[in-house]
């Protein structure tokens, strides 16, 4: 069972899109999938149609010790969810529990059997709920936007990994993914291969176009595929679950265009 937390402390670079797509294009891909709303904004819960001001999840599986199995939501072939939970911001004011207060996820979901994907939306602070994420994931999927600032950010956010990862000896994969991203724009593709300069074969290969309807289709309660799907969106978020898959990346030739692995 793979488990990947997609973060970024950054808004606007569509994490929970990702996560809301990526999640469904794998269950698509026969791949069977538990996507796990981290984010007290529980927009991720919303994004799958669910109501986020009566549901309960992972504020009952961190804060009262329930089992994920208690609380999974079926939202589609293949696919479940654990969605936020009206008691999840409390999280991050508790005091007791010690240093055991990241763990919880991790031991959560040593009990879950019969998946072969996790996918945790990570909310965008780097507090105990992030802290939880990062400890039961052995995968990052960091999504970037086509501008400086966003890389600068990746950049932070790859210094904290380092950090984490000395601190308890843990090797965690890091992935990136490209998304709003505009071909055609120059900014667009220097900031892409500055990233593939600086983290070589860890950029999946497919960049997630900017599309209106990726925009649109979580407030209706629908993934892209549901909402448009013959959608640039749609098609880009088939072919990332692939590179996933398969760990497609893109490669860069010293001078050229970065291509496709």
């Amino acid at each position: 069972m793979r488990v990947l937390s997609v973060m970024n402390q950054k808004g606007g670079v569509g994490k929970t899109t990702t996560t809301l797509n990526l999640a469904h294009a794998l269950a698509q891909k026969g791949q069977r999938v538990l996507a796990i709303d981290l984010d007290p904004q529980a927009h991720l819960t919303a994004g799958f149609g669910i109501d986020t001001r009566s549901s309960s999840g992972v504020d009952e599986v961190l804060m009262e010790g329930a089992a994920i199995s208690e609380y999974r939501v079926s939202v589609r072939d293949k696919l479940d969810l654990l969605p936020a939970g009206i008691r999840l911001g409390e999280m991050e004011h508790r005091a007791e529990g010690g240093a055991r207060r990241g763990w919880l996820l991790k031991e959560a979901l040593s009990r879950v059997r019969g998946k072969d994907y996790v996918l945790v939306d990570c909310p965008p602070s780097s507090g105990i709920l992030g802290m939880n994420a990062l400890l039961a994931s052995r995968e990052v999927l960091v999504p970037v936007a086509g501008d400086f600032f966003s890389l600068q950010g990746l950049a932070r956010l790859m210094n904290i990994f380092e950090h984490i990862e000395g601190a308890l000896n843990q090797k965690t994969d890091k992935w990136v993914v490209l998304t709003r991203f505009h071909e055609r724009r120059r900014l667009a593709r220097e900031v892409r291969d500055k990233i593939l300069a600086y983290f070589p074969g860890r950029v999946l290969r497919t960049p997630i176009r900017e599309t209106v309807s990726l925009a649109e289709s979580p407030g209706f309660g629908q993934t892209i595929f549901e909402y448009q799907g013959r959608s640039n969106g749609a098609e880009d978020y088939l072919a990332l679950a692939d590179d996933l898959i398969k760990g497609r990346v893109l490669k860069a030739t010293p001078g050229k265009r970065a291509k496709s692995a």
